[in-house]
């Protein structure tokens, strides 16, 4: 044994490192912002899945740094590689792994930071944790870590649609205080696409833009919301009670960096109402049970109800921005940080395909779950599964 290093503190068995997501289907990541490279094991994947590099590489390009003139001006082609699992264009069953290589590495622009602590990023509670801290860009706790997540994403958004015909659309609702003045249906991936804030509204898009280019200038950053919606999805996916599918979407949400707050449906505007406005009344819906409002956002009881899974995630400022500010050492001395970097003055158009991703591995993992129960203890024909 090493002096001064209690091993005990390395066990595994429960998990309690953070570092995998996921039940039956449940990937790892692994990397720092300016290492040598991002990556993912995804296990659980199911066998004879069609799949190759451009399925990963056409949501990675969405995630991507330097894809507009709003994101940060990081030079990175985020080339996904399969390393394994998959074989003459189909999974194999096996582990999938998928490795992106970091190009534009520039870890000594954030010399400055190794002793200072930067306001509202994870630099004190990283060594506050581990005693120890990659200073470089943030190290783990850098939203580049989201690629790995995306690229598994990419895999189960895939198998959603052969299988379940469940597609998963999220979009910018609000940056700053410029917010969609009124609910649209399920927009197409084009029209979220259309522009590089990824608002389907082209008018408040020009909007959203113009504020996001008003705060950089000024040095600054802003915040927003994204809206994501799902559709196709079945009736009785969640687990009670602890495994609530609202629950683990708020969990997995609520991992992306820099997310600050979750509402499903009607969210904290549903405190606004009374229960006789707020209720979802059930009707016949060509056959099949339906609610004739969707106030709960797709889920009651922790269940899906096999309406459209609505929900909204709110995203704080970008932490890093061009002004001097004022924080202190790890010696607790008062010092400036100098405003310096590259960064996103809007973290939110490029986090919509990182929500969508989660938003995907949540629901690819219940529907292993519940075909897993159904299907091994099948004592009835007229089972819901």
């Amino acid at each position: 044994m090493l002096p001064g290093i209690d091993f005990t503190l390395n066990r595994d068995d429960k998990n309690d490192m953070g570092n995998s997501f996921g039940s039956l289907f449940k990937i790892s990541t692994w990397g720092e912002s300016h290492g040598g490279g991002i990556g993912v094991v995804i296990d659980g994947c199911p066998p004879r899945l069609p799949l190759e590099a451009a399925d990963i590489q056409f949501e990675l390009d969405r995630r991507r740094p330097g894809q507009s003139d709003i994101t940060t001006p990081r030079k990175e082609s985020d080339t996904a590689t399969i390393v394994s699992g998959v074989f003459e264009g189909q999974t194999l069953g096996t582990p999938i792994a998928i490795y992106v290589p970091n190009g534009d590495q520039r870890p000594g622009a954030y010399s400055e930071m190794k002793d200072k602590f930067r306001p509202s990023h994870a630099d004190f509670t990283y060594h506050a944790k581990f005693g120890i801290r990659n200073h470089e860009g943030g190290g783990r706790s850098s939203a580049r870590e989201t690629i790995g997540r995306v690229a598994a994403g990419a895999i189960a958004k895939k198998i959603l649609m052969l299988s379940e015909q469940v597609e998963v659309r999220a979009f910018i609702s609000q940056i700053h205080d410029i917010a969609l003045t009124q609910d649209i249906p399920f927009p197409s991936l084009d029209a979220v696409e259309a522009t590089p804030v990824r608002c389907p509204d082209p008018a408040i898009a020009e909007q959203m833009i113009a504020r996001i280019k008003e705060a950089r200038s000024q040095g600054d950053s802003v915040g927003g919301v994204i809206e994501c919606r799902i559709k196709g999805l079945s009736a009785g996916l969640g687990v009670p009670v602890f495994d609530r599918l609202e629950a683990d979407l708020a969990k997995a949400m609520l991992s992306i960096p820099a997310t600050k707050g979750f509402e499903v449906g009607s969210g904290f505007a549903g405190t606004l109402l009374k229960g006789s406005e707020h209720n979802d009344r059930y009707v016949n819906k060509a056959g099949k049970v339906g609610t004739e409002s969707n106030r709960s956002g797709g889920v009651q009881g922790g269940i899906s109800n096999g309406e459209e899974i609505r929900f909204r995630v709110a995203f704080k400022p970008t932490a890093t921005i061009i002004q001097n500010q004022a924080t202190v050492d790890r010696e607790g001395k008062e010092t400036e940080l100098m405003g310096r970097g590259r960064h996103d003055p809007c973290v939110v158009p490029r986090a919509v395909p990182i929500v969508e991703s989660m938003a995907a591995l949540v629901i690819i993992d219940h529907y292993m779950r519940q075909k897993a129960q159904c299907e091994t203890f099948h004592f009835r024909q007229d089972q819901p599964c």
